[in-house]
């Protein structure tokens, strides 16, 4: 078995792979008055290809038991995929680059209190990896006629192991 060692997620990491959707380092100003505090254009969302346009759902990730151990992945080739936690969620994502997969490139990130993720088109991840509690996160995907999601088996089997010190989950 292969390990994949969990690194915090800041926006320079993830880079290659998308958009870390957070507060922090934001662009913002008010409006309404100033009333509110409008934080801007967090996440490049592209779902028009092969006309397509953007959805918001709601998904509902069961916890996942630690160790965790994965062996597949998926892409949607025709947009961008956005999730947002709604309430503190602990969770990891794990993504490769866009193009034909290769295990040895993926990477896995501990997504901090308060962050977001927007895969870009065609990046490679793993589905939700929630821990501790039944956790919703919106979504915002692209929807349309054509399939968007090919899903890959690793070939063997990846435990995810936390860099700094032991991860204790229920």
């Amino acid at each position: 078995m292969k390990t994949l060692l969990l690194e915090p997620l800041t926006r320079e990491a993830f880079a290659p792979f998308g958009d870390v959707i957070a507060l922090d380092g934001a662009r913002h100003f008010p409006i309404n008055g100033g009333t509110t505090e409008r934080f801007h254009d967090l996440a490049s969302i592209d779902t028009s290809e092969a006309g397509g346009r953007p959805i918001v759902s709601v998904f509902r990730a069961q916890p996942r038991a630690w160790p965790v151990e994965i062996s597949m992945m998926e892409r949607h080739p025709l947009g961008s995929q956005a999730f947002v936690p709604l309430g503190e969620v602990r969770y990891a994502v794990v993504v490769a680059p866009a193009g034909e997969l290769d295990p040895a490139q993926l990477r896995a990130f501990w997504v901090g209190g308060g962050q977001g993720v927007n895969y870009a088109k065609g990046v490679w991840h793993h589905p939700l990896l929630a821990f501790d509690r039944v956790s919703d996160f919106l979504v915002v995907d692209r929807g349309g006629q054509q399939p968007n999601c090919d899903e890959v088996e690793l070939g063997g089997v990846w435990r995810l192991v936390h860099a700094n010190e032991p991860v204790e989950l229920a």
